[in-house]
């Protein structure tokens, strides 16, 4: 595997929740196709040429030297690191990758920091040791489509759906904050499914995010696509209340004007939400 240099590592991310962030892997072995926003950040400023350049991933050799000296200026002003924006700290069947975020996750935790994690991969089950990692730390899955269908054509390289599902429950088992980020989430012209089968599945995890799809050309050629953004956020919301799972919705995904004109045809319990989302 390709290993740069770097001549820092912590960063404050500028993203509400997540005051700051590494990236100790630049690219993505997964692939995702949705569009990845990632990669066309990167692409865009230079950093990889292509997908196939993207999709071997460079190694930050010196993480856990910069992490070492960085937690030394910054002691006692980082109550948590998100793991990560721009790539995945547990890439499906990289030894390498896998082992280099343990020990940083192990690392942050020594210095009583809590870690925040998102991935596509299998999370490894000695994360459930509380006396090595935090017993504070989020773990996190995207899950958009129980379809392995969908996951092989817009996440080809990543773990299977079933299996990411399987070992976030076994963090919650062992008494583990988890999550689900359900973005980007398609319509049916891309694939047709029903929400409320996901919900189901994922209903052990403590907070859910759902969010649109954005940057395809088939989620605006969706006739309706506003109305249906809109109905799935009532669903979520309605379906995370009942269960008592914190529910947030990302920016953009909800259309206000959309949500009036449709009022009319939504459930009790939905114009219950729509009133709150209105006012």
């Amino acid at each position: 595997m390709k290993k740069i240099q770097r001549k820092t590592l912590l960063y404050k991310s500028g993203v509400e929740g997540a005051a700051y962030s590494l990236n100790h892997v630049e690219g993505c072995t997964h692939g995702c196709l949705y569009p990845c926003y990632a990669y066309l950040m990167k692409k865009r400023f230079g950093k990889f040429k292509d997908y196939k350049d993207w999709r071997e991933p460079r190694v930050v050799e010196n993480s856990l030297e910069l992490l070492e000296k960085e937690l030394g200026k910054l002691k006692g002003r980082i109550e948590s690191v998100y793991m990560c924006f721009a790539t995945d700290l547990f890439m499906y069947k990289q030894k390498e990758i896998i082992g280099l975020s343990l020990e940083i996750i192990k690392r942050l935790n020594k210095e009583g920091i809590k870690v925040v994690t998102i991935s596509k991969g299998i999370y490894s089950s000695g994360l459930t040791d509380k006396k090595i990692f935090g017993a504070d730390n989020e773990y996190g899955s995207t899950v958009v489509s129980l379809s392995e269908e969908f996951r092989k054509k817009y996440e080809p390289f990543s773990a299977s759906v079933n299996d990411r599902i399987k070992s976030l429950k076994k963090l919650h088992d062992a008494g583990l904050k988890t999550w689900v980020i359900m973005e980007p989430y398609p319509t049916p012209n891309i694939i047709k499914q029903d929400i409320s089968e996901i919900l189901e599945k994922i209903s052990f995890i403590d907070e859910v995010f759902f969010g649109r799809m954005n940057y395809s050309k088939l989620v605006t050629d969706y006739k309706g696509y506003k109305s249906f953004y809109n109905y799935n956020v009532l669903k979520v919301m309605d379906f995370c209340g009942k269960k008592g799972i914190k529910c947030h919705i990302k920016t953009g995904t909800l259309d206000k004007n959309q949500l009036n004109l449709d009022y009319l045809n939504y459930p009790p319990a939905f114009k219950k939400i729509a009133d709150k989302l209105s006012a």
